[in-house]
């Protein structure tokens, strides 16, 4: 079985986190981003594309995984949005989040579908998808919608074991965007995520990448491919 590992958003964050830790587990790794992940390793290989550029991805999926055999894939890349009340989020700005944080994967899931679709296949979700308080709009939509796509994609790819993971709170660009930016006056249901900031409640990139791989094999074996998962359930 191959050891190939497939991560999205290895930029920064926790999708290099991601990379940086199956690296020191002797995997193959393969990372696509809009930017270099700046990761010196012959065992990492990148391609850059704007995930929002939907027509683009296939052929650089083409190029980046055309010799690879990939068993685990994280689709992890993805963007906030801005914070506004619903009558202030226009259609355009919905669009956008819909096609970085849905449509893209959805690109990939059938550019598997059409190659090798990997044994199994985590798309990072949220809380948000599920329990969203005012401005997080563009966000919990697309993540919520995520979790669908997850569960229909369970039917049609039944040799591989899919989850929507809500990976909890990490210390990433996008909790400093909400720290920096957002009003909790206004939105007060970041309050919580900015108490957590700089504490054990919300922990950094690569704590949260060894937390994920390491409950990763559990997750294949307990839950059923489709499932919407936590991981402080784990």
């Amino acid at each position: 079985m191959s050891d190939d590992v497939f991560i999205t958003g290895t930029s920064s964050g926790l999708g290099r986190a991601l990379a940086e830790e199956y690296l020191e587990r002797g995997r193959e790794v393969y990372g696509l981003s809009r930017r270099p992940a700046g990761i010196e390793s012959p065992r990492f290989h990148e391609a850059r594309t704007d995930l929002g550029d939907l027509d683009a991805i296939a052929p650089v999926l083409d190029k980046l995984l055309g010799k690879a055999n990939v068993e685990l894939a994280i689709l992890n890349a993805g963007m906030l949005g801005e914070f506004k009340p619903m009558p202030e989020l226009r259609i355009d700005e919905l669009h956008h989040a819909m096609d970085v944080n849905v449509w893209a994967n959805k690109q990939i899931l059938d550019w598997f579908a059409a190659h090798r679709p990997p044994g199994q296949i985590v798309l990072i979700s949220s809380g948000a998808a599920v329990s969203a308080g005012k401005g997080w709009g563009s966000y919990a939509l697309s993540k919520a919608t995520l979790n669908m796509l997850v569960q229909l994609y369970a039917h049609d790819l039944p040799d591989s074991h899919l989850v929507a993971l809500a990976p909890g709170l990490v210390h990433t660009a996008m909790q400093d965007q909400i720290h920096g930016e957002v009003d909790t006056r206004r939105f007060p249901s970041v309050k919580r995520l900015k108490e957590a900031r700089g504490t054990a409640a919300m922990p950094g990139p690569r704590e949260a990448a060894q937390m994920i791989a390491e409950a990763l094999p559990a997750i294949r074996e307990r839950r059923t491919s489709g499932d919407f998962v936590d991981i402080r359930d784990f």
